[in-house]
């Protein structure tokens, strides 16, 4: 009989070494560990402007039902738009036994910003440069591509605001890491999806880590506290 599983995501034009450290340490505690790459993702920014909502979670649930058919129990650990992806996945599946979420993309934007980013699609422009590493340890870089392009950037808007009214569908516990100082997502990203979900919520503070907080400062941390909370959910043995 396997062990419980855990599906791992990676943020907005990142890759799964920002969560690999994450990923691993469940991987020892026993759970069988699924860390995608998410379409359009670890390549070319052309890559990343042919995808979108739809073909990352299409993506993330078919590994997904791989995984569950696979495990007895199983948890979700997301960070940014992994983070999305995550509460996506628990609204849908209710038998999901626990989500952990790091500084999460879950408050919807304005409209004002969304009517901007549409006019300078329409005028020409792709990508604007984005931080490439928001990391407070200067010793540590992300893979990424170092700037949003914007069509990917609006359907992942789009699909944040789908999901907005389902947040309280989400039955399950949820661990929330949320980074005091983040240069990407704000935190009151965070108390908008403590705010609004059914289950039980875990907050843990960063005090010390930026956005990828995976891969900063904080990151021992929060593998420990990922680790516990995945096996007090699924009734897994301590290793």
């Amino acid at each position: 009989m396997p062990g419980p599983g855990a599906l791992v995501l990676h943020g907005f034009t990142g890759t799964p070494r920002s969560v690999s450290g994450v990923a691993e340490a469940l991987s020892a505690a026993g759970f069988v560990v699924e860390a995608p790459l998410l379409p359009g993702h670890g390549g070319t920014m052309d890559d990343l402007l042919a995808t979108g909502w739809a073909d990352w979670s299409g993506a993330v649930e078919r590994v997904h039902e791989d995984l569950a058919r696979r495990c007895p129990q199983l948890v979700v650990v997301g960070l940014s738009l992994g983070g999305s992806l995550t509460c996506w996945l628990a609204a849908q599946h209710p038998d999901i036994a626990g989500i952990a979420c790091v500084n999460p993309m879950i408050e919807p934007v304005a409209d004002s910003f969304l009517d901007m980013l549409e006019q300078l699609i329409a005028s020409g422009f792709a990508s604007v440069p984005a931080y490439s590493s928001d990391i407070a340890r200067p010793d540590v870089s992300e893979d990424s591509l170092g700037a949003a392009p914007f069509a990917p950037l609006l359907s992942l808007f789009a699909g944040v605001a789908e999901l907005a009214p389902r947040l309280a569908d989400i039955t399950c516990p949820l661990l929330l890491f949320t980074s005091r100082k983040d240069h990407v997502v704000p935190p009151s990203s965070s108390d908008y999806l403590a705010a609004r979900v059914s289950g039980p919520v875990e907050r843990v503070v960063l005090e010390r880590s930026y956005h990828v907080a995976t891969m900063d400062w904080d990151a021992p941390d929060i593998e420990a506290r990922t680790v516990a909370f995945a096996r007090r959910v699924t009734s897994a043995p301590a290793a």
